[in-house]
């Protein structure tokens, strides 16, 4: 049975809420590749060596690569979307949050849903709209998601930001969410979906999703890939889906990123 914990803490705030860094090993390797590409470069500018890197001749043709510069810009490349996710990780994630959550018409009674709610990012966001309404948040808690995943570090994030009698969480399975047909007003999820490799694994979760949410309810989706996808499976589910976001951005992040960031943001409705 999924293990339930509800925050008793004081509401009192001492310290900021730490909501960890996305993608933590990405980073880590996005550094040390960079860091490798800096070392190549500054070791040819130094004259230590020529920068070229020559392959012996093949049928008489010798081919020759000019690591510096490509080191060069490589190296920019790399630490530059590593420094982003960390800044993303700190700093634009909570203003994305408010952006996002802004666009649902709030009464303070819903009762909320956070799939895939990590250290609590939209979770607190959606508790703090609320009054006599309930934000719980499921998760597996993988770490290499989500540096610091776990259960307590979003009770406790829950505390520091005022809105501890408001949220629970729940460790739980996306793909079987353990609750009744139509139980929540609103759905979120950032960032979270795309964790699942599988295209069934990740329909399953739209589908339960859909399953819970009430007649008339609510979803916001955001995800760094897949968001087609999410759209298709929701419509076959019956639900309105509108899809927001700049094209020309999605196109820029899918083609420096090698198709690895194609952003997506979903607004869902599910029909009364």
């Amino acid at each position: 049975m999924a293990n339930r914990t509800r925050s008793l803490l004081s509401p009192a705030a001492a310290l900021p809420p730490n909501y960890g860094i996305d993608a933590p090993g990405v980073i880590r390797n996005l550094l040390v590749i960079g860091g490798l590409c800096v070392v190549i470069w500054s070791t040819a500018f130094l004259g230590l060596w020529s920068g070229v890197l020559a392959v012996p001749k093949i049928a008489g043709i010798e081919l020759r690569f000019p690591l510096r510069d490509a080191a060069f810009w490589t190296s920019l490349g790399l630490i530059g979307m590593a420094l982003w996710m960390m800044w993303d990780s700190k700093v634009g994630k909570i203003r994305g949050r408010e952006r996002l959550l802004d666009q649902i018409g709030w009464t303070g009674k819903e009762r909320v849903l956070d799939v895939g709610c990590g250290r609590g990012l939209m979770l607190v966001g959606v508790a703090k709209r609320l009054t006599t309404g309930e934000a719980t948040g499921i998760d597996i808690w993988q770490a290499e998601d989500l540096s610091g995943n776990r259960p307590e570090s979003t009770l406790e994030n829950a505390r520091r930001e005022g809105v501890a009698e408001r949220v629970a969480v729940q460790t739980a399975d996306m793909r079987e969410i353990p609750f009744p047909d139509g139980t929540f007003d609103v759905v979120v999820s950032c960032a979270a979906i795309h964790n699942i490799y599988s295209s069934d694994g990740r329909a399953a979760a739209i589908e339960e999703i859909s399953r819970v949410l009430r007649s008339g309810g609510q979803a916001v989706i955001d995800d760094i890939r897949h968001g087609r996808e999410y759209a298709r499976v929701f419509e076959r589910n019956g639900c309105s889906v509108r899809q927001t976001g700049s094209a020309a951005a999605a196109l820029f992040l899918g083609l420096v990123t090698f198709g690895s960031l194609r952003p997506a943001t979903l607004f869902v409705r599910k029909p009364v």
